[in-house]
């Protein structure tokens, strides 16, 4: 039933893709779908756009993990809308023709515009890219039992294909049916686990029944280390200084296992853990056991310890300010799983999953992942991501490229409300799928992305494939509008206009179309290789670059006379270089690296606070120093004033 409910979303789609990529023969329906698009439909393609891997698997998957600061990321990515509603939706259609290079050099026609706009777009939508191919890979491996990278290779392919036949045609109404489909679909979700209300014992729908980790009493002597149990020996300990905690490798009847030094009413126990090993060999170890076909996966995890101080409770159906009441105490307590990478004493690769409790009002305020009580370092870090998110919005160039499908200023406008509204509601609902998955039993704790799917499951399996089927639909949607951005940088603004090879309508399409392979093969590589890493946080890197490299332009081209040309290109690849330099000397970046994230040169992982800023600097005084002067010594813009 999930193959078929998956296979039949993927057929319609391309039979979608072959009837308007017929229809589409001139540069203008290819990259901007003539600009015939009603303005109601774009705004909930705008929303199925934008509502991607990073909203529904990386946010409810955040929220799961971190509670109230992954939805921190809903009310960033939310709020960047209203730049985009009053700053950018009309100027960039009554300026543009099909990309945003367009729009930036509508006033000069400059060769140092085309040529950095356009890498600008290339690079800032291969860095969003990358989590969209890892969310399908994510996705594909529990739904038909394929590896990570053939999921990955499988959605490229299928996207290549939307893209190459009709061009923003097809990826709007792809956007459009999986957008409307992913908001329908998530408020039944939330509405079948408001039914089911909370509880201490989940059993995830009768799938799994929920299994008690283990608890050691322990003895700490100074830097010693030992269960109370004698019959369990002392291995190795570990100290995983990233996340604040000692690890201990037992071993009792020849069977060797790690455990987390914790406390349990003030005094020391060690709490049992999941680990994945990677032997030198390559064999991966699961729980110290060979994988195997009954042995290829951690048990899922994530409970409530106890409800409102109850500790054996169960609520029946809840209304949702019941249901967040009720989370929100400072009697409930939640067992979180964190990880912690590092090399054994044998040289093996370990990743450890261990408990982490928390409370209900810890869990619903902000501190969990920033320490927002921590260091000005951690607070400026948090501030940076915040940054990025309200800023990078309206800087996309996957979103901008949308405002061109419509036959007015004003449709532009219409189109932002109706997507303001659906992103809206969408994210309200984020917050009782990730702390539904977090309580539910439900967590895989080698990969939160699949938080949501995984809840969905709990439900049976017709819920689970339809949501997973979404979800995949719902990484086609911005895959797609991702490959249009980039092919139409490398086609029209790269090929067409900096080059001025002077195709024809016919070699402009063909051109995209091209393009459209290399970039997708580019992201299907990209994409696993990046595997495991949570994609939210790889879209708020790509925020991050957008933010930096393209709104300081798009800005002061649009408020600030004195902007010259030179000024705008000068600022497009400070930002983009900036961004990326800081991004890629980050400590979560050393992590997925492999190496210790405390020496890492640059201390917060959120380039935005150093990057946006620097762009505009670097764009007010270079436009300064370049302001033509007319025979009289005033500046050609003081002038006209």
């Amino acid at each position: 039933m999930t193959i078929a409910i998956f296979l039949g979303f993927v057929i319609f789609v391309l039979g979608l893709s072959f009837y308007f990529g017929n229809k589409t023969k001139s540069a203008s329906g290819y990259y901007a779908a003539g600009g015939q698009i009603h303005w109601g439909v774009n705004g909930i393609a705008f929303a199925g756009d934008y509502l991607s891997a990073a909203s529904f698997l990386g946010i409810c998957g955040m929220i799961a993990t971190a509670g109230y600061d992954g939805f921190l990321y809903s009310i960033g990515y939310l709020a960047g809308w209203i730049v985009a509603l009053f700053v950018v939706a009309e100027p960039m259609k009554r300026l543009g023709k099909y990309t945003f290079t367009d729009a930036l050099d509508s006033k000069y026609d400059s060769r140092g515009i085309k040529l950095a706009a356009a890498i600008s777009t290339l690079v800032v939508s291969i860095c969003y890219l990358i989590p969209q191919m890892v969310g399908a890979g994510v996705l594909v491996e529990p739904l038909l039992g394929l590896p990570h990278a053939v999921g990955v290779v499988l959605v490229g392919a299928v996207v290549i294909t939307i893209v190459a036949t009709a061009g923003m045609t097809s990826t709007t109404y792809v956007q459009f049916l999986k957008g409307g489909l992913l908001i329908i679909f998530s408020t039944i979700l939330v509405i079948v686990l408001l039914v089911r209300g909370l509880t201490t014992t989940p059993d995830q729908g009768g799938r799994v029944p929920f299994v008690e980790p283990q608890v050691l009493p322990a003895m700490v002597n100074g830097d010693s280390i030992a269960p109370v149990d004698a019959s369990w020996k002392v291995v190795e300990t570990h100290e995983a200084k990233a996340a604040k905690t000692t690890l201990v490798k037992l071993e009792k009847d020849g069977q060797q296992t790690w455990w987390s030094l914790g406390e349990k009413a003030g005094a020391p126990v060690l709490h049992e853990t999941q680990s994945v090993t990677v032997a030198a060999d390559g064999a991966t170890l699961y729980n110290g056991v060979a994988a195997s076909e009954t042995n290829k996966e951690l048990r899922q995890v994530g409970s409530l310890v106890a409800l409102e101080g109850k500790t054996d409770v169960k609520t029946g159906s809840l209304s949702p300010f019941g249901f967040l009441s009720a989370m929100s105490s400072k009697d409930t307590v939640v067992r979180r799983w964190r990880d912690a990478k590092f090399d054994d004493a044998a040289g093996n690769k370990m990743t450890v999953y261990f408990q982490s409790f928390a409370t209900g009002n810890q869990i619903m305020r902000p501190g969990l992942k920033f320490k927002l009580q921590g260091t000005l370092l951690d607070k400026l870090d948090f501030v940076s991501l915040m940054l990025a998110l309200f800023l990078g919005t309206a800087a996309l160039p996957h979103i901008l490229i949308r405002y061109y499908t419509v036959p007015s200023p004003s449709s532009a406008r219409k189109s932002t409300i109706v997507a303001i509204a659906a992103i809206g509601f969408f994210y309200i609902l984020t917050m009782f799928m990730g702390l539904g998955a977090m309580t539910s039993g439900v967590m895989n704790p080698a990969d939160n992305n699949m938080a949501a799917p995984l809840l969905a499951r709990s439900f049976g399996d017709l819920l689970f494939a339809l949501i997973s089927a979404i979800a995949f639909a719902t990484v086609l949607g911005t895959v797609a509008g991702l490959i249009v951005a980039a092919s139409g940088a490398v086609a029209h603004d790269l090929l067409d206009r900096y080059a001025n090879r002077q195709m024809t309508e016919h070699q402009k399409v063909r051109a995209g179309k091209i393009s459209a392979f290399v970039v997708g093969a580019l992201a299907i590589v990209l994409g696993i290789l990046f595997k495991g890493m949570n994609v939210t946080f790889l879209v708020g890197l790509a925020f991050a670059v957008a933010a930096s490299a393209n709104l300081p332009a798009i800005l002061m081209l649009l408020f600030w006379k004195k902007t010259t040309a030179k000024g705008i290109t000068a600022s497009i690849i400070t930002g983009m270089v900036a961004s990326l330099g800081l991004i890629l000397l980050s400590p979560d970046l050393y992590k997925q690296y492999g190496w210790d994230p405390t020496t890492a040169p640059v201390p917060f992982s959120n380039p935005g606070i150093i990057s946006i800023p620097l762009s505009f600097i670097v764009l007010i005084v270079v436009s300064l120093a370049t302001q033509k002067r007319d025979a009289t010594g005033q500046t050609v813009a003081a002038a006209k004033a």
